[in-house]
């Protein structure tokens, strides 16, 4: 008999249903003691919905390789901040395709689970590492290896500007707190967190925990529209950044590409948003800070917090 030949062309990014990619991961492959069957899953993969530049898996591929190369001497959760606006930048598709989970499973098993074990594994016994949580390959998409860094560049990106995005991606507590909660999606609240970690406002992971949770409590009875509007997004320009795909030059590896001209967060709805949370922060319940509970001070997002992570813990500073 013949082997079945996979439905996916080679050198583009399929599709793998949620059945078929939790199948697989069994408790010998998450911890490193069996090798993910490939060939099985690229005969129950399905095709991209088009034969368009975007849907290349050898781009997020060399992307993939160049940041493990990179960070091969630092912790792996450094390289959230270098990745993630480039692989928004690369991968361009509408929030509504981005939903699919279909398209990050075969990601994470089929293009690149290498490196999903290198960003999220622990080494085991000197030779394996060991993945804590399938959702690192298949889970939500806040959770899940690749989604939660595109999406993290989608929602803190200012227009074209990815600079908030890398700011943002170089805080795990506002990855792994933030992109949970229902405010999320709304930019100028995004932007407003990004611009009091710019400013220092906040300083330490266990403040972006206090602060996220109070600002989405407080949002039951704050309406964000009303008090901090978001200008509407030129969906005609971000149609027009996709489909330039198929033209467009890789992404820089020493400078932020540029995203899609769709518009930019509204100045004025940040200001106000900055000076609300300021005041939410200044009652929080900031755990380990003096006058608080432990009265420790709290450690310095740039230092303990992201070195304690190298691997998929959630956040030591999340109560």
């Amino acid at each position: 008999m013949k082997p079945t030949r996979s439905a996916v062309p080679e050198g583009r990014i399929g599709r793998l249903s949620d059945s078929a990619a939790l199948r697989v991961l069994t408790s010998g492959v998450l911890r490193g003691f069996e090798q993910i069957p490939a060939q099985r899953l690229e005969t129950v993969s399905t095709p991209p919905p088009d034969a368009s530049e975007r849907w290349n898996s050898d781009a997020i591929r060399d992307l993939c390789d160049e940041a493990m190369q990179r960070f091969k001497d630092d912790s792996p959760a450094a390289s959230d901040a270098w990745l993630a606006p480039r692989l928004h930048y690369t991968l361009r598709m509408t929030r509504a395709e981005a939903t699919e989970s279909a398209l990050w499973n075969f990601l994470a098993l089929c293009v690149a689970p290498d490196f999903v074990q290198w960003r999220w594994g622990r080494w085991k016994d000197g030779d394996r590492r060991e993945v804590g949580q399938a959702a690192r390959f298949c889970g939500p998409w806040f959770t899940q290896c690749f989604s939660r860094l595109w999406w993290a560049a989608e929602i803190f990106r200012d227009g074209k500007d990815y600079g908030p995005a890398e700011i943002a991606c170089r805080n795990q507590d506002v990855l792994n707190t933030y992109l949970r909660q229902e405010l999320v999606t709304y930019r100028p609240a995004a932007r407003a967190v990004v611009r009091m970690l710019e400013q220092e406002m906040m300083r330490t992971g266990r403040q972006v925990n206090a602060l996220t949770k109070l600002a989405f409590a407080a949002s039951a009875t704050k309406i964000y529209e009303v008090l901090a509007p978001d200008d509407p997004q030129d969906f005609g320009a971000l149609q027009d950044w996709i489909e330039s795909r198929d033209s467009a030059m890789a992404a820089p590896g020493d400078r932020l590409p540029l995203g899609p001209d769709d518009g930019g967060v509204s100045k004025h709805s940040v200001e106000t948003l900055v000076e609300w949370f300021r005041e939410l922060l200044a009652v929080a319940k900031v755990r380990g800070q003096k006058g608080e509970g432990e009265g420790a001070e709290a450690t310095p997002l740039d230092s303990g917090n992201v070195q304690c992570r190298q691997a998929g813990e959630e956040p030591l500073s999340a109560s």
